[in-house]
């Protein structure tokens, strides 16, 4: 990989509470404030959002706007894929973290041969299904999605057809079948989770480092350990939902946790994770700016946002070097 390409994904479709198609631009706000010129130095591609249809009438209640969803997520695995394929680093800024699915099918469909693992810094495990979810809002099935498993152990719902083909639909987005097997999966500070989410996590036996390990442990051993999980993977993807922060730092997010990362961890955890030659994506969601005041939660996100790219472009140096 040569150089870093923004993806942006104004969609907020996924989302139980409105605002997160504008997270990006709260971001270009944050940069300018800074005084920093970060978006002048990205090549950056943005990907239809289709969030008009917010004002139609939803006839999917067990899997919302399913199908508008599924539209968005075609052209955004579309978009990773030939953006890994020209052999540039996609940077993704999205609205709301459905969105995460498409880009591990556009990864996959990259790279078919090879093993992925993903690093999911969150304070939810985003991991039901149709079948078991209490709200509806495809955010918080992304997981589920690129895993292929519906948890029909912990049902709840019985979905419409329509609702269950567009669900298989984007299970085989990309390739398909699964993206991602449960030992290639981690979580980091996961904390607000339903009973349906802890049987099938305990059930795959998913690792999640909670904060007190993180705090323990220190980012970078836990980055080390992480590593070490995913040893067989041939590349990594992280996907970093900024209400894995501390709900005093992250107001301007749809669902906000206490007991999360501060700033200074955040920048830590995303320096130590991406400093890895196998990271071919990086992913940051779910900044609201409607429910915030001051743009703080976009400004600690652009702070996290540069020291993260930072660190991807100084490994991208390293691998150019390494390959004269």
């Amino acid at each position: 990989m040569r150089r870093i390409k923004l993806v942006e994904v104004r969609s907020e479709l996924g989302a139980g509470t409105r605002g997160a198609s504008m997270g990006i631009d709260a971001l270009k706000v944050a940069c300018l404030n800074k005084g920093s010129d970060y978006f002048r130095r990205f090549n950056s591609v943005q990907v239809p959002d289709l969030n008009h249809v917010l004002f139609d009438r939803n006839h999917f209640p067990n899997a919302r706007h399913i199908d508008s969803i599924y539209t968005v997520q075609k052209a955004i695995a579309g978009t990773v894929e030939q953006t890994l394929r020209l052999g540039e680093f996609p940077l993704v800024l999205a609205g709301d973290h459905s969105s995460a699915a498409a880009t591990i099918a556009g990864i996959k469909a990259a790279y078919p041969h090879k093993t992925l693992g993903v690093v999911w810094v969150d304070a939810h495990a985003d991991i039901h299904s149709p079948y078991t979810t209490p709200s509806g809002n495809v955010h918080g099935m992304p997981l589920s999605i690129s895993l292929g498993d519906d948890n029909r152990q912990c049902q709840r719902n019985q979905p419409e057809p329509e609702t269950e083909f567009f669900w298989q639909r984007l299970q085989d987005l990309g390739e398909p079948g699964p993206k991602l097997t449960p030992e290639h999966l981690v979580y980091v500070v996961v904390r607000d989770t339903e009973a349906e989410e802890n049987a099938i996590i305990e059930r795959l036996g998913i690792k999640n480092y909670k904060l007190d390990e993180v705090k323990d442990k220190g980012t970078r051993q836990v980055a080390r350990e992480i590593y070490e999980r995913l040893r067989f993977c041939d590349l990594v993807y992280i996907s970093f939902d900024v209400d894995s922060l501390d709900s005093r730092f992250s107001k301007g997010t749809g669902t906000p946790v206490e007991e999360g990362l501060n700033v200074e961890e955040a920048i830590s955890l995303c320096r130590a994770l991406l400093e890895n030659d196998r990271v071919v994506c990086f992913e940051m969601v779910e900044i609201n700016p409607t429910l915030d005041s001051e743009n703080t939660m976009a400004q600690n996100a652009f702070d996290i946002l540069e020291a993260a790219t930072d660190a991807i472009q100084n490994r991208l140096r390293m691998d150019e070097v390494v390959s004269r």
